[in-house]
């Protein structure tokens, strides 16, 4: 995220900066995708690799300078991401991960979304040459519905490309006042005691026909929406922040980013407040750091106020339907801005200020306008269903180093969003409530990110003692040999680690997909059952 220009993944609004994180990919032994600031955005050139990773360790961070990837709005403070890439960072450079891609994770994001800042800073970038992530990391990726409609079924989602994260790390103040009280008191005590009559008419009557608004307006579906949509302040030992989230059921559960509640995972404090300036304490019931999902529960939750938010179809979007987002921009609850549906499957990588691992996505990518504290927000289809969870934008606002943003500056808006379609969301957030942890779908191999070729190559030899090609494992079963280089999985064209990643990812556990790869010059076809990691890479 230290390009500008780059995408970047939404963070929490914060006070203090906070940095991106990139995602890996999942490692067939039990290797997890590391949390970091989301960055989206296409994948990351293959000119600049980086060293593979431990089946069972997270792909280390792209190098700063790489395009950011997607940030998500997360809260207002993250700790800047590794370099070289503005996600997660310190995983990946552990070296190659079974199952996960490697690649540098996109640049370091600023603070999150949010009055103070909880969502971890992620911003969109397109995959350099080489993978994000260090070469040899494993493979894994996921799917993401991109449709509005009908109730998701399907926990998966469509295909993504890369795009960027959404993070800002400055707090925003903002004065309000004083201004109308002036043009008051000049307008009546400034006149004249003696004036009898104004220039201005105003009318005493209201058509009130004209004042209504339809169910399907913007007004009249936002209207429905705000009540259901939540600000969330976290606070840790370390930084605090602030996102959105929304009502998922009627249990208490709150659907929203990872990186807009890393900052309180750990003994911290979390508070949901919703639109009629009620708040409530809140507990984390599972986080997804390579998904970027998390699910919170109202301690105490008021049954008055769960009115969960209809979930629409994101397999079944379509480029050019309507879009509405709703967050806290800069901390601004309640904030609603419109825009269209700009492309679907948008390969994504981010990461936050924390140093987890990074997040990988087929992301939908929007116009509308998102900022840091859109974190976890919902996006609305024109029915009112949520199609996607906004979690990165694209920004030109960049900085240096690790803390592209620093703590003053702030980036904003350029038409160019990413959320998490709803599908996959829906999948990975049950599978939270259920069993407390994400479960990710795996190749079980290592990749190479210093491969400058199209494609993303298997690792040519183990990487300090980690076999290329996991023994027994899916790859491997399918027939798959350590230098062969992946050009699609399951008809989608894959031109780097990432993209294979975020693939990957957009599956479950146990699915067939038809891999194409090259090998000595000659094409080959193979069909692989892809494998299963529980839980996220410490």
């Amino acid at each position: 995220m230290g390009n500008a220009g780059l995408p970047r993944s939404c963070h929490p609004w914060r006070s203090s900066v906070s940095s991106e994180h990139e995602s890996g990919f999942t490692g067939p032994q039990g290797a997890q995708p590391t949390g970091g600031h989301d960055a989206v955005g296409p994948a990351p050139d293959r000119t600049a690799q980086q060293p593979a990773v431990p089946s069972d360790g997270v792909p280390p961070a792209s190098p700063a300078g790489q395009p950011s990837t997607a940030v998500p709005p997360p809260p207002s403070s993250y700790p800047p991401p590794q370099p070289p890439a503005p996600g997660h960072s310190a995983d990946y450079a552990a070296g190659p991960s079974a199952d996960y891609a490697a690649y540098p994770p996109p640049p370091a994001h600023s603070a999150p979304f949010g009055s103070g800042g909880t969502d971890a800073d992620r911003s969109a970038w397109p995959p350099p040459g080489g993978h994000p992530f260090g070469a040899g990391h494993p493979v894994g990726g996921w799917t993401g519905p991109d449709h509005p409609g009908g109730s998701s079924t399907d926990g998966r989602g469509p295909r993504r490309k890369q795009g960027g994260l959404v993070a800002l790390v400055a707090a925003v103040a903002i004065a309000a006042g004083g201004i109308g009280g002036g043009i008051g008191a000049w307008a009546s005590g400034g006149s004249d005691s003696s004036s009898t009559a104004s220039s201005t008419t105003v009318s005493s009557t209201v058509d009130k026909a004209a004042l209504n608004r339809a169910p399907t307006s913007v007004a009249g579906i936002a209207a429905k929406a705000l009540p259901s949509t939540v600000t969330i302040k976290a606070e840790g030992s370390q930084e605090s922040g602030t996102g959105t989230g929304f009502v998922y059921d009627t249990e208490g559960h709150i659907l929203t980013n990872n990186h807009v509640v890393a900052p309180a995972a750990d003994g911290g404090k979390l508070t949901v407040k919703f639109s009629d300036g009620s708040s409530y304490a809140a507990s984390v019931v599972g986080r997804a750091e390579g998904y970027d999902v998390a699910v919170v529960k109202l301690d105490n939750p008021p049954k008055d106020k769960l009115s969960p938010l209809p979930l629409g179809d994101s397999d079944k979007v379509a480029v050019g339907d309507a879009t509405i987002a709703i967050g806290a921009p800069f901390g601004l609850e309640g904030t609603v801005t419109t825009g269209i549906v700009s492309a679907k499957d948008r390969p994504v990588a981010s990461g936050d200020s924390t140093g987890a691992q990074a997040s990988y996505m087929n992301a939908l990518q929007t116009d509308a306008s998102i900022n840091p504290g859109n974190s976890g927000g919902p996006l609305l289809n024109a029915g009112g269903q949520v199609i996607g969870i906004n979690s990165a934008i694209q920004s030109t606002s960049g900085g240096g180093g690790g803390n592209p943003f620093g703590q003053t500056e702030q980036a904003g808006s350029i038409g160019l969003g990413f959320a998490i379609p709803i599908n996959q969301a829906k999948w990975v957030a049950d599978t939270l409530i259920r069993t407390g942890q994400p479960v990710y779908a795996i190749l079980g191999v290592l990749r190479n990110d210093n491969y400058n070729g199209d494609g993303a190559q298997i690792m040519p030899s183990p990487v300090q003692g980690t076999p290329a090609v996991t023994p027994d494992g899916p790859a491997d079963k399918a027939g798959l040999k350590p230098g062969d280089v992946i050009t699609k999985l399951d008809g989608v064209p894959i031109d780097s680690g990432p993209t294979l990643v975020s693939e990957i990812w957009s599956h479950r556990p146990g699915e067939h997909v038809q891999v194409v790869y090259t090998r000595n010059g000659e094409t080959h076809t193979t069909t692989v059952t892809l494998g299963e990691r529980k839980g996220d890479s410490k």
